[in-house]
């Protein structure tokens, strides 16, 4: 249950119903998630993060499938479970194969063995690393 609980829609002040109805328009539902109803407790931190993630999500250099798989690499890493089902539905939508989600999943998990085990040695920077 989340800390605060959930604002839905019909409770939601006019404030938040319009970034709830952006969220909708935006992404071609008619539902809002939990995520976004716990953020409506504070509807700055809505609005600013809504706005972030439109943002930063939208088409750009980056394609919609590799966007959501790194959004998703990132929440498997900080093993944020809510991200996780997010990102890999979103994923999913933009084009996410099994076989890529398992692929991703292999390079996260050597991607952080990696990270700790050169932090734990204290690893120093190779300077040929540097000069690119």
């Amino acid at each position: 249950m989340a800390t605060l609980g959930l604002i839905e829609y019909d409770a939601a002040n006019a404030e938040v119903r319009a970034v709830y109805n952006d969220i909708m328009a935006t992404r071609k539902t008619d539902w809002i998630n939990n995520f976004w109803k716990a953020l409506a407790h504070d509807p700055a931190t809505l609005r600013r993060t809504w706005a972030s993630i439109k943002e930063i999500m939208a088409p750009g250099a980056l394609d919609a499938v590799t966007k959501e798989m790194i959004y998703l690499a990132v929440s498997a890493s900080n093993q944020c479970g809510y991200c996780i089902a997010s990102h890999t539905a979103g994923a999913r939508k933009a084009g996410m194969t099994d076989a890529m989600l398992a692929e991703l999943m292999a390079v996260v998990g050597m991607a952080n063995e990696t990270n700790r085990l050169a932090s734990g040695y204290q690893v120093e920077i190779d300077e040929k690393f540097l000069a690119r």
